[in-house]
């Protein structure tokens, strides 16, 4: 039995390489905690997770304080069972965005440290459906950017043999929205997948009265177009709309995404493994949506995505943004606009350690190797 004797955090602060812009922020950075978990077999497992600006300190002081400490000593193979005993340490806490991150960084960390010791991808550990998945992207579809560059992007996107584009919507008024989304619809014809994100920006009367609009445009779904805490709402949406309504991204825990499924206030299912709080609550949700006969389309983090869709029969795309390449000495294998499961043991993400010491913030950069209290 191989036992946790230390756990290296620190913090990297990425700054994107486009301008992201969306109906309620603008995605300036993204403070990425990383965790690196050592066993008493010499064997190391890194995860990580983050955030979109705000909140990456307190994580780090929530990791460094009060859960890394509880790992020391623990069979680093029970991973179920480390996962509820941080959720329980932390219950005062929980359901929220810095606790689930906070979790998300261990939670993965065990993972790829299992999957490491026993000579296995993620996605072979985690279930093994398929050894690859279509891509969509995002990138090329912000707020600010117009019309004639989203159809580029579009179309560049649609060459590489990519499955649809993610077009942001919440223009000032709706008919702005239409003329955008029409122009990419024209350009790229009927077969190619258009996505719409709303983030959380619309009314409830406004989200119909703009999803009535964009009818005629054949969406692949329109994403968190209410404050995602409001399962009527997008129920009654999901009612008067033929559009698929996507929720998840903020959701942190399994049993909100319980409510929705059995709510039917959803028809796509976006778990993100770093807001939900790992691994092992990703893979339950997407088990449940699969009960449901929902796809799952994970948000954000395709490096670490790309393994769980492969891992689930219900995966059903990945989102291009890429993020890590300065962080990693590999990039995610594309073939015809799919993403190939990685084949190397662990999460299939190659750190540049160099490249990690260099860019990690000091005053987050600690290893703990014995247990307080």
């Amino acid at each position: 039995m191989a036992r946790i004797e230390k756990v290296d955090l620190r913090m990297v602060d990425l700054v994107p390489r486009v301008r992201r812009t969306d109906a309620i922020q603008s995605f300036i950075s993204q403070e990425t905690p990383l965790v690196t978990i050592t066993d008493s077999d010499g064997a190391t497992g890194t995860g990580y997770s983050y955030t979109i600006g705000t909140g990456g300190s307190s994580v780090m002081r929530l990791l460094a304080d009060h859960l890394a400490p509880r790992l020391i000593g623990q069979d680093a193979d029970m991973i179920e069972a480390i996962w509820h005993d941080l959720e329980f340490a932390t219950h005062a806490t929980t359901i929220g965005a810095i606790t689930s991150i906070a979790l998300a960084a261990i939670d993965t960390a065990l993972w790829d440290l299992r999957a490491r010791k026993q000579n296995l991808p993620l996605w072979k550990l985690a279930g093994g459906a398929k050894d690859r998945c279509p891509l969509y992207t995002t990138e090329g579809g912000w707020l600010h950017i117009e019309a004639e560059a989203l159809v580029e992007d579009a179309l560049d996107a649609k060459s590489k043999g990519f499955r649809g584009s993610k077009v942001k919507i919440g223009r000032p008024h709706g008919s702005e929205d239409h003329a955008r989304l029409a122009a990419v619809r024209a350009a790229v014809g009927d077969g190619y997948e258009i996505m719409t994100d709303g983030n959380q920006g619309f009314t409830l009367d406004e989200a119909i009265r703009r999803a009535e609009r964009l009818r005629d445009l054949d969406l692949a779904w329109i994403e968190e177009p209410l404050p995602a805490d409001d399962i009527d709402g997008h129920e009654r949406l999901s009612g008067m709309t033929s559009i698929p309504v996507a929720i998840g991204e903020s959701l942190y825990s399994i049993r909100h995404f319980r409510q929705y499924m059995q709510a039917r206030a959803c028809s796509v299912v976006q778990v993100d493994v770093g807001r939900i709080g790992g691994i092992t609550p990703w893979l339950k949700v997407a088990h449940a949506a699969e009960a449901f006969d929902i796809p799952v389309c994970p948000h954000f983090l395709m490096e670490l995505h790309v393994s769980l869709v492969c891992a689930v029969p219900n995966g059903k795309y990945v989102e291009y943004i890429p993020q890590l390449d300065d962080l990693t000495s590999s990039r995610m294998v594309i073939r015809d606009g799919e993403a190939l499961a990685p084949t190397a043991p662990g999460l299939g993400i190659d750190w540049d350690w160099d490249a990690l010491k260099g860019k990690s913030l000091a005053d987050y950069t600690t290893s703990i190797t014995e247990r307080e209290g």
